[in-house]
């Protein structure tokens, strides 16, 4: 329990892994590589209350990987084209998605928007990224109502329903859209209405600072894009 209640990352440490990893996942890597960007976020979802979601992560990766491994090379046919989808998906964008699911879920709007400040980002971007901190998390919500809703008048989002794909985009496509646009512009009036556009300097109560865990994670995700660095120019730092 103490290692949750401790463990609070600031928000720049949360996005500057974030962005090296999205360098990192798109040209093959090492397994040196490999095993740093898968753990990451696992630490991160471990020691944040988020145990269901790391295991899921950890399964879902190893799989990939064993199917890489060990059936691609002897798969033909169909089931080719998928087991390589998946797996390649799985194991270059799962850190992505996962490490997004962290950041989004774990950081307040205040701390983004304190920290952002106290680094001296340009409201013109911090204004938009407040947005779609709260945006996502809202269309998410908005999403799981309209499904509910769909259930109680016997149209669910299943098997079935996609034998009528008119009904479906009708019944919540269109729904869903509507929603999310009237959640941005909600959003939006309601940043501007907490005077985020304010030019003047603006009072926090939310303290932000680099700890013990912020530089630990930085460490490891830095010394992991030197590696991949190194390896890209032509490099071999490792057999």
């Amino acid at each position: 329990m103490g290692l949750e209640l401790n463990f609070n990352i600031d928000p720049r440490t949360k996005i500057i892994i974030l962005v090296l990893l999205s360098f990192m996942v798109f040209n093959d890597v090492s397994l040196y590589i490999s095993g740093i960007l898968v753990l990451i976020p696992c630490i991160c979802l471990l020691f944040s209350n988020h145990v269901k979601s790391a295991v899921i992560y950890i399964i879902i990766y190893i799989i990939a990987k064993c199917l890489q491994n060990f059936i691609l090379p002897t798969s033909t046919g169909i089931l080719t084209i998928l087991f390589v989808s998946f797996s390649y998906i799985a194991t270059r964008m799962l850190s992505i998605m996962m490490m997004g699911y962290y950041t989004i879920n774990t950081t307040k709007v205040s701390e983004f928007v304190t920290s952002m400040e106290k680094s001296n980002v340009p409201k013109s971007i911090i204004i938009p990224l407040s947005v779609v901190f709260r945006y996502i998390p809202s269309v998410i919500e908005e999403i799981k109502s309209i499904t509910n809703a769909m259930k109680m008048r016997g149209f669910g989002l299943n098997f079935k329903s996609l034998k009528n794909p008119l009904k479906l985009v009708e019944f919540y496509m269109i729904p869903i859209l509507i929603s999310a646009v009237k959640t941005s512009d909600e959003l939006s009036a309601a940043s501007l209405t907490r005077g985020l556009s304010n030019p003047k300097q603006r009072t926090h109560l939310y303290e932000v600072k680099f700890k013990i865990w912020d530089f630990l994670l930085l460490a490891i995700t830095f010394i992991g894009f030197g590696v991949y660095i190194y390896n890209f120019i032509g490099g071999r730092l490792f057999a």
